[in-house]
């Protein structure tokens, strides 16, 4: 599984990536996490609002943190 956290490096993206980790170490399932700070290849994904969220090269999210519930749902129905 791959996944993407899409941001700039601000709070919010890092609470993100930080989620993603937390929610992959309960549910055990394992997955290659890279944050993407690269504007250019942000935009590659048509993400205009970080941060952002890309699991398998399906964007989940933009401009919001979703919660740990969430980001739990998404990873279940990608694996």
């Amino acid at each position: 599984m791959e996944i993407k956290v899409l941001g700039t490096g601000c709070k919010k993206c890092t609470e993100v990536d930080k989620l993603v980790r937390e929610v992959l170490a309960e549910i055990n399932i394992p997955a290659n996490v890279e944050k993407v700070e690269d504007f250019a290849q942000i935009a590659q994904y048509g993400v205009m609002l970080t941060p952002g969220l890309v699991i398998n090269g399906k964007v989940k999210v933009t401009g919001k943190v979703p919660s740990k519930a969430d980001i739990k749902k998404m990873i279940e129905e990608e694996k």
